[in-house]
């Protein structure tokens, strides 16, 4: 049986071979036990405003700003954290946001913890009772170009904003950028299996893939599994290498290549990280929003539905976020419930074969996203 509780084709009988217990888990997580007096790591890219239980302290960026660089940030830790440049967009920020109602240089700024991609950073000016003005600072990490190309990453940050999609840019400097403050709750685990909120989801990710994005249309998902395989294969050693069944990965994604390509299918700008936090939700309008797009590019809708549906049996806060609990896969009604949301926002009616043959593909393309995270988490 493959995830969903599907029974595969014969087509897809050598694509399913149980193999994938010997990787790591799908969205592994890799995190070392802190000894004391050092940081546990965590490869969450978590970015957002609500309490964090254990969340793992970062390795400082040499970003100490000189002390006549810009206007002075004050009671806060992190200050010498934001470069000089990202301090002159933020004293521009404040006469043009809120004018003459805040002081500029009355800065809070707060390191938002759970991010190893980025550091980042909620910048608060006080003002009214109940009323703070807030945004964020994004400094980017170091030696991530083995996952996403961040060139692409702010083209597509800057495309998004001007769609009017998550946050809106605010400025960039060399390091990073400054964006909106979101002020919205980020879901947890327990919200991808809400009902009402699995419908929402569903309706924005619809809007999402109708989004028109510069660039050739170009399924991403072959090359990028094949390149990390080969990172994964040059930072392992033979012992792992063996363990893992590296050498024989190779074969499987062609595998599956070969047997996916073979179908009609849509290709769209997809998420691809559709993980709860990367999802927000407004809880007065009960609208939600998508952020952080650093994986995003063009592939089949299916796999990023079926890389949502696998991030369901996930919990990155719990005692084990690295195990998942595929008992929470959703069951093949609720996957129906998904499609009917998705497949209807757009207002034509759907048909029960349309959802049928994407509740097939789904199923495939789960095996994708074990290999997708899988890789990921060795690298």
């Amino acid at each position: 049986m493959v995830a969903g509780g599907q029974r595969p084709s014969p087509a897809m009988s050598q694509a399913l071979r149980p193999r994938w217990s010997v990787l790591w888990p799908s969205r592994l997580r890799v995190i070392r036990q802190a000894r004391p007096g050092t940081a546990a790591v965590s490869f969450n890219n978590r970015c957002n405003d609500r309490p964090r239980r254990r969340a793992p302290p970062l390795t400082p960026m040499a970003a100490a700003a000189a002390a006549d660089a810009g206007p002075e940030l004050r009671r806060s830790s992190s200050i010498d954290r934001i470069p000089a440049e990202a301090r002159r967009i933020l004293h521009r920020l404040a006469g043009e946001l809120w004018g003459a109602d805040v002081d500029p240089a009355a800065l809070v700024v707060s390191q938002l913890k759970g991010a190893l991609t980025n550091e980042v950073f909620r910048i608060t000016w006080p003002g009214g009772e109940g009323d703070p003005r807030k945004v964020l600072v994004r400094i980017y990490g170091q030696g991530v170009e083995v996952f996403f190309d961040r060139a692409d990453e702010v083209r597509t940050f800057e495309c998004m904003s001007r769609h009017g999609q998550g946050p809106r840019l605010l400025g960039r400097f060399p390091q990073g950028r400054v964006e909106e403050f979101i002020n919205a709750r980020t879901l947890s685990a327990p919200d991808l299996r809400d009902p009402e909120i699995s419908g929402l989801i569903a309706r924005k990710l619809r809007e999402f893939h109708e989004l028109d994005m510069p660039g050739p249309k170009d399924i991403s998902l072959w090359q990028r599994l094949r390149r990390w395989l080969e990172e994964a294969r040059s930072r392992c050693s033979t012992e792992e290498a063996r363990e893992l069944r590296l050498e024989t990965l190779g074969d499987e994604i062609a595998e599956l290549e070969n047997v996916l390509s073979g179908i009609d299918q849509r290709v769209v700008f997809c998420h691809n990280d559709l993980q709860y936090g990367n999802i927000m939700i407004y809880e007065e309008t009960r609208q939600v929003t998508l952020i952080d797009y650093e994986y995003a590019s063009f592939n089949p809708v299916a796999f990023d539905i079926a890389n949502h549906f696998c991030e369901m049996a996930a919990d990155y806060h719990s005692d084990t976020p690295h195990v998942m609990d595929f008992t929470k896969y959703p069951d093949v009604d609720e996957q129906r419930r998904f499609l009917e949301a998705y497949l209807s926002s757009s207002g034509e009616n759907t048909s029960d074969v349309e959802v049928e043959t994407l509740l097939g593909l789904i199923a495939k393309y789960s095996l994708t996203s074990h290999l997708f995270w899988g890789l990921w988490g060795i690298v």
